[in-house]
């Protein structure tokens, strides 16, 4: 019997984030890039807006709303797997956060900033090595002018390792308890256990704490995941099929093209070795000699 659920479920993850503001609270400190002596105090919950669906993964995503004292507003997201189309979801909800309409009479600055914190249990980039990514308008040439009212974070949780450095020992632990804990595990590491904060995650998402039915609830949504997954990765498959067909047949044009110009200058060539050395013959025969041939044909 397991003694931990996965916390990236969609059940756990909103159990742990989307019920104990104290914990949401330290994992937005742990690891969006707030100004110094401004770090999130308090929350207060939103109710999730809806969002364009993507077709066939509208169920990979999690989130969690919230805003802080300072009306600043955050959107929490755990992602099962990637694909470029989450970028754009991402941007969108993000987007749509901040342009939220203003109350009557309000003015432009007073529309409070937005931070996006994307968990993705996939990977987005291969050749990086770095698991954090940090995405907010900047100047181009120029990274000193940039605007703080808008940031997304994407963090690609693969990545880390329990030797990664990390500067925020808070986020160390959070992405240990991320990436580490899940039905396998027996006894959390100590490291983990020993902090209050996580140790309240952990507590929440030991199985003994759900019902017969919260588990039911907990295995449909890695059924509708393993699904997803499924008709996903079976979509690239059929399009990198249908990708080498139509490259195969591009590529037999372009050869049969490049085959008729090769043999074009190819007899062309033939056919002038042919001509220089009939004309050679005959001037040979009527007594001349091959230094003056060779001199009569270079055009001399």
């Amino acid at each position: 019997m397991s003694k931990y659920l996965n916390p990236k479920n969609d059940l756990t993850f909103k159990k742990v984030y989307g019920e104990h503001p104290d914990l949401l609270i330290s994992l937005l400190n742990a690891f969006l890039p707030l100004p110094e002596g401004d770090a999130v105090t308090s929350i207060e919950y939103l109710t999730p807006e809806l969002v364009p669906e993507i077709p066939t993964r509208k169920d990979s995503v999690v989130d969690v709303r919230c805003k802080d004292s300072n009306d600043r507003q955050f959107v929490v997201e755990m992602q099962m797997y990637w694909s470029n189309d989450f970028f754009q979801r991402s941007l969108f909800n993000t987007a749509k956060t901040y342009v939220k309409p203003p109350k009557p009479g309000d003015k432009y600055v007073t529309i409070p900033p937005v931070y996006s914190l994307n968990f993705v249990a996939d990977i987005i980039y291969p050749d990086d090595k770095s698991y954090y990514h940090r995405f907010f308008p900047m100047e181009e040439g120029n990274p000193q002018h940039f605007i703080e009212d808008f940031e997304m974070v994407f963090i690609e949780l693969p990545k880390f390792t329990p030797d990664t450095k990390v500067e925020c020992p808070m986020q160390r632990l959070w992405m240990r308890f991320l990436t580490e804990i899940d039905e396998e595990t027996r006894k959390a590491p100590e490291e983990l256990r020993a902090s209050e904060e996580i140790s309240k995650a952990l507590e929440l998402v030991e199985e003994s704490a759900y019902t017969e039915g919260q588990m039911l609830t907990y295995e449909r949504y890695w059924d509708i995941i393993r699904r997803e997954r499924s008709l996903y990765d079976k979509g690239k498959l059929e399009g990198l099929k249908e990708g080498e067909k139509r490259g195969e047949k591009r590529g037999e044009k372009l050869g049969e093209k490049l085959g008729e110009k090769r043999g074009e200058k190819r007899g062309e060539k033939r056919g002038q070795e042919k001509e220089r050395a009939f004309w050679h013959e005959i001037l040979r025969r009527q007594g001349y000699t091959d230094e003056q041939i060779a001199s009569l044909q270079a055009g001399k």
